[in-house]
């Protein structure tokens, strides 16, 4: 008789068994009880999953993502050009209440910051009235001077918004920034959406999931709308800097969407101050231009004249009127991160209403009383370069060392207008996968809002999750990762 080794089967542990929600809001765990039951639905759906399945589909989600070119460029990083967003297959829960609330939000800050930059630009009943200080408008390097008295169509300057929310420990959601000249992410939205439904069925089997796949449509009848009057049916193209754009498979991504074409600087030319572009069938006239690129390349004779991106004479052409540019130039004070500091203000200005956002309070470095109190609680704010994005030149105070904190300290007194400083704020965490268990990671929301004759909000937005533990930096360029984010309907 022979002596038979009998192994047990694995053990086998489901999703949520150990993780520990930590000391901040979890949006999935520690909601205001009871927990609404939509929130209760999923969470018993993924306790029954198992973490050896969870890996295996997330491995699989993100061989797909690659094989697709669903990729971003690192610019830093030699040795790693083109990454994917790395993707995390547990799902973002908002419910309808919430949506309702960050809806209206959006909507109303957008609606002011249309009014503001059309104000800056004409009468600046604002900057005369001190309720922004004029200097930090008209001294700002994204002020555009041919902008000055210009009428754009509807009066819409941002046809296209990121607003960065974060939720605090109390679960209020909170303005980050804004993002008014050419935010980026929305194919992370929609394709994060399509792979979560073929990777996933199962737990969404059955939820009033709201869907995502109106954006493409909704972009084009937008810019359609605030095409240049008297013109029956627009030709919208989408101008990409191209293929070596950190953003290049957004791009490509939404001239499909929206079924127009993608086209570069050397692809269009302007005669007789109205913009045309090359078909193999001839000259094609061109109404509307989504652009993914920043003012200063857009227009050699206009802005940087060594710019071999942008088409010589689109400025003049766009202020006569004969073509309409998405975002507008000059749309960079809006969502510069001092003017940031003056929205409650600004949008009761405009609007006679309260914030229906709150923002982080914000101090500003220009300001000697702002310097002063960044000064003396460096270690516990975070500071932020006024001119940069991405997460790029920022300190995190609580987690700097001395040194660092000593570096920043004479940075801020060499160059105390580049800079302004907020509060730490402990952003709220959802679970994630890591390695072979699931940890809170702090996340982010980016809601994008297209504007043409009214502002409309995608149900959703670009989760981004901070795969490092302990880490408060959520851009993919530090590092980031992002979710799925389902909005449910009422």
């Amino acid at each position: 008789m022979t002596n038979a080794l009998h192994l047990a089967p694995p053990l086998t542990r489901g999703l949520l068994d150990n993780y520990a929600t930590p000391d901040f809001f979890c949006e999935l765990m520690n909601r205001k009880s009871p927990a609404p039951p939509i929130i209760d639905c999923v969470k018993k759906r993924l306790s029954a999953l198992q973490i050896q399945e969870l890996q295996n589909r997330t491995a699989s989600a993100e061989a797909q993502l690659y094989r697709m070119g669903i990729t971003f460029t690192v610019y830093t990083d030699r040795e790693a050009i083109d990454r994917i967003l790395p993707f995390d297959a547990i799902p973002r829960i908002i419910t309808a209440e919430e949506w309702q609330h960050i809806e209206r939000g959006v909507q109303q800050r957008i609606q002011a910051i249309n009014l503001f930059l059309h104000d800056i630009y004409h009468e600046q009943h604002i900057l005369k009235d001190g309720v922004v200080p004029a200097e930090l408008v008209l001294q700002n390097a994204n002020y555009c001077q041919a902008m000055v008295g210009l009428d754009v169509p509807g009066g819409v300057y941002v046809h296209i918004n990121g607003t960065d929310l974060i939720r605090d420990q109390q679960g209020r959601f909170l303005v980050l920034e804004d993002n008014a000249r050419t935010p980026s992410g929305v194919s992370y939205v929609i394709e994060n959406r399509h792979m979560m439904l073929r990777l996933m069925p199962d737990l969404a089997s059955g939820l009033p999931i709201r869907s995502v796949e109106e954006y493409g449509p909704r972009l084009h009848n937008a810019l359609c709308e605030v095409a240049p009057e008297g013109v029956d049916d627009p030709q919208v193209v989408l101008l990409s800097p191209g293929i070596y754009n950190s953003a290049y498979f957004e791009h490509v991504f939404l001239s499909r969407e929206m079924g127009v074409p993608l086209v570069e600087g050397r692809d269009l030319f302007v005669e007789n101050h109205k913009v045309f572009m090359r078909t193999v069938m001839g000259p094609r006239p061109v109404h509307s231009i989504y652009r993914r690129l920043n003012d200063e390349f857009l227009d050699p004779l206009a802005f940087n004249p060594d710019s071999l991106l942008g088409v010589p004479g689109l400025v003049e052409a766009y202020r006569r009127g004969n073509v309409t540019l998405a975002n507008a130039l000059g749309t960079g004070v809006a969502d510069d991160k001092a003017v940031y500091a003056y929205m409650p203000r600004i949008i009761r200005y405009y609007l006679g209403e309260d914030p229906i956002l709150e923002s982080v309070e914000t101090h500003i470095c220009a300001e000697p009383e702002g310097l002063a109190y960044t000064l003396a609680n460096l270690d516990k704010l975070v500071v932020k370069p006024v001119g940069e994005s991405g997460g790029y030149g920022l300190l995190i105070g609580p987690q700097a060392t001395q040194a660092e904190l000593d570096d920043f300290s004479r940075k801020l007194r060499h160059n105390p207008g580049n800079y302004i400083s907020q509060p730490t704020i402990g952003l709220s965490v959802t679970p994630t996968l890591c390695g072979d268990t699931v940890e809170a990671r702090h996340v982010d929301l980016r809601p994008f809002a297209v504007t043409g004759r009214s502002v409309w909000v995608l149900p959703g937005g670009l989760s981004r999750v901070a795969l490092r533990k302990g880490s408060l930096v959520v851009n993919s360029s530090q590092g980031g990762g992002s979710k799925d984010t389902w909005v449910m309907a009422s």
